[in-house]
């Protein structure tokens, strides 16, 4: 997997439940997060995500396990290692009569950064036209944008972020989701956390999902999504491509006028049914949808711990 950025073993945070006992909102959770790229961290509302984060940060103390940023312990060692972590988790307060660019001109101030980094942010984070413009002018996405601009400020490894589109219109998604795909191909780790699953799918390298505080699945996309070994085929006469396949070891069958196949050499397919005469007119591989397998995930699991919101403790 390569180095980690964040990992954390057996952590676990408990909080007074309303009738006396113990509710557990992060069940002894192993997450890996590998340098590079935009890591998904997925769940339900109410899963333990933001919990999660906010003990990363040293916003709140674990119960039990550990945690580690960069390798070193944490809260122990976060001063250490805090100078390369942004975080957007609440909304940042800036001035509403004060342009973007100046809002940032104040922030890089008082952080004590190069005031030229605000240009830098502002053009990441596609401000560039509207930052000169009165901060309570920006649409929610714009508003967005600047607060991830406040964080590249100082030039983290690790970016969190905590659902950064919640109340976000079509457009202000698409905003988000294009600054974010940008920052993980510039080399910045970007942890995002998030229950918008389509979103999700269309910019990260690798995910977590958790469900009532407990890890459910982690891998790259394609391991999450089985590798995209099923395809789609389109051939003159479907019923017959299916013989030809099945003599040669590829399992297919026709659904609404088209091939499934299950294979790992889709070329493969091709060149046998080239062999017989028979000339595709399509060949799309079938990924599966990270929203549904996530649904899927998620509903069994609070289907196996219902009822369990709250466990006592001695």
């Amino acid at each position: 997997m390569g180095d980690l950025v964040i990992e954390t073993a057996g952590l676990r945070k408990e909080f007074r439940g309303v009738r006396g006992g113990r509710r557990v909102a992060v069940h002894g959770l192993d997450l890996a997060v590998p340098a590079g790229g935009v890591h998904g961290f997925l769940g339900p509302n109410g899963s333990g995500k933001t919990t999660t984060i906010r003990m990363l940060l040293g916003l709140a103390r674990p119960s039990s396990g550990t945690m580690r940023l960069f390798g070193e312990p944490v809260p122990k060692r976060l001063p250490q290692v805090i100078g390369r972590v942004g975080a957007v988790v609440e909304s940042p307060k800036f001035s509403p009569n004060f342009s973007g660019r100046r809002n940032l001109r104040l922030l890089a101030g008082a952080i004590g950064v190069p005031a030229e980094r605000v240009e830098s942010a502002i053009e990441t984070v596609r401000l560039d036209g509207r930052e000169k413009d009165r901060y309570k002018s920006y649409s929610l996405g714009m508003k967005q944008r600047l607060a991830i601009a406040a964080t590249l400020l100082k030039e983290p490894d690790l970016l969190i972020l905590d659902e950064p589109t919640n109340g976000l219109d079509p457009a202000g998604i698409r905003e988000i989701r294009e600054t974010i795909r940008d920052l993980g191909e510039s080399g910045v780790t970007v942890l995002l956390s998030s229950h918008i699953l389509a979103e999700v799918q269309q910019v990260c390298t690798s995910a977590t999902i958790i469900g009532n505080g407990r890890l459910l699945a982690s891998g790259t996309v394609d391991e999450l999504l089985g590798g995209g070994r099923s395809y789609r085929v389109a051939v003159p006469d479907p019923a017959a491509a299916v013989p030809l396949l099945g003599r040669a070891g590829v399992t297919a069958t026709v659904i609404d006028d088209r091939l499934h196949v299950e294979t790992d050499a889709p070329a493969d397919v091709t060149r046998i049914l080239g062999e017989a005469g028979i000339w595709l007119t399509e060949l799309a591989p079938l990924r599966a949808d990270l929203e549904s397998y996530f649904l899927e995930l998620t509903e069994a699991d609070q289907l196996g711990h219902a009822g369990d919101d709250e466990e006592a403790v001695a």
